[in-house]
């Protein structure tokens, strides 16, 4: 962007209500943003570059719908590790090509003892419990407390929003 005002204050409105709707897919995407915002793919590119210096956008994801693709066995596993350890386990675990995200959260006592987070997106239970097996044998976690919670729904994912979209 050239310089203060050189932008439109409304166009720039438009492109983040865009982004937090998604980007297109398409080869250019950020032309796509441009049309949708009567700002120039160039003027696009350089919001989102000072949004990104800024802080204002912290990354880019990709929110997968995994049961409109046949995921429809999602298991979250959680685990009891001890705090002294759960740093380098969680990043053990989540070099599994089978796990689709792994945090460590605080425990709950005494209801909720588990501090690590693993999921399993899976085509069917089966295939969830052997990747599991896989996990738990690989890394030596027989004697380890856990518990394997499958989904009943898939709840509404969406990327953060920040403006109004009345």
């Amino acid at each position: 962007m050239a310089g203060p005002g050189s932008v439109s204050a409304w166009g720039l409105l438009r492109l983040r209500r865009q982004l937090e709707l998604g980007i297109p897919l398409t080869q250019r995407p950020y032309q796509a943003l441009a049309e949708m915002t009567g700002l120039s793919e160039q003027e696009v590119m350089a919001a989102i570059r000072q949004w990104q210096a800024q802080g204002l956008i912290k990354r880019f994801g990709l929110v997968v719908r995994h049961r409109t693709l046949g995921y429809t066995a999602n298991a979250m596993v959680v685990w009891d590790i001890p705090d002294d350890q759960v740093q380098n386990l969680g990043r053990s675990l989540a070099r599994a090509p089978f796990i689709t995200l792994c945090y460590q959260r605080p425990r709950r006592q005494p209801d909720w003892p588990y501090n690590l987070f693993c999921m399993i997106h899976g085509v069917d239970r089966k295939l969830v419990f052997s990747q599991l097996t896989t996990l738990i044998t690989d890394h030596s976690l027989e004697q380890v407390p856990h518990a394997v919670l499958f989904s009943t729904r898939a709840y509404r994912q969406r990327g953060g929003r920040y403006v109004s979209h009345d």
